[in-house]
């Protein structure tokens, strides 16, 4: 089986607002970076799709270390609140409702395909691929940024 290492991140301009993702794949020590932006979501939404795409690029199954700097994600496989969800009918412990339901069971289709390891890494915190996935992600928010600017005038 193939070893994959990926780093993804999310960012958003405004809660919701405009919103960027990017991923860092590197395999046989060559690297493959993906980004790209949704006009109106959350950063938890960003952070959820970057790590989706990424684990899309594979086209075979792979063990895949992923590398994150979303609680939100790694807590979500770490500390298998994933499964309590899918056993509670995609409600919390607190019977609400799982925010991003949608993006959630993507991820899971995606990762039923590899055998990933989710390993957290702390945010802006000169963790080289992961500022790197931050740049992607800040890039794609500013990119929409000028094409709305753009469109003004």
């Amino acid at each position: 089986m193939k070893k994959v290492t990926i780093y993804t991140d999310g960012a958003c301009s405004g809660n919701p607002g405009i919103g960027g993702w990017g991923a860092v794949l590197i395999y046989n020590g060559v690297k493959k970076e993906i980004s790209g932006y949704d006009k109106q979501t959350t950063n938890n939404r960003m952070e959820l799709f970057a790590v989706i795409q990424a684990l899309r690029c594979l086209n075979q199954s792979c063990e895949v270390d992923l590398y994150s700097d979303s609680q939100y994600i790694t807590d979500a496989f770490n500390k298998d609140w994933i499964g309590n969800w899918q056993k509670n009918g995609w409600r919390t412990s607190g019977k609400q409702d799982v925010k991003n339901s949608d993006l959630w069971n993507a991820l899971l289709y995606e990762t039923n395909r590899h055998k990933v390891t989710f390993i957290k890494v702390k945010g802006h915190a000169d963790v080289e691929l992961n500022e790197r996935c931050d740049q992607l992600a800040r890039g794609e928010v500013e990119r929409y940024q000028k094409i709305l600017a753009d469109n003004v005038q």
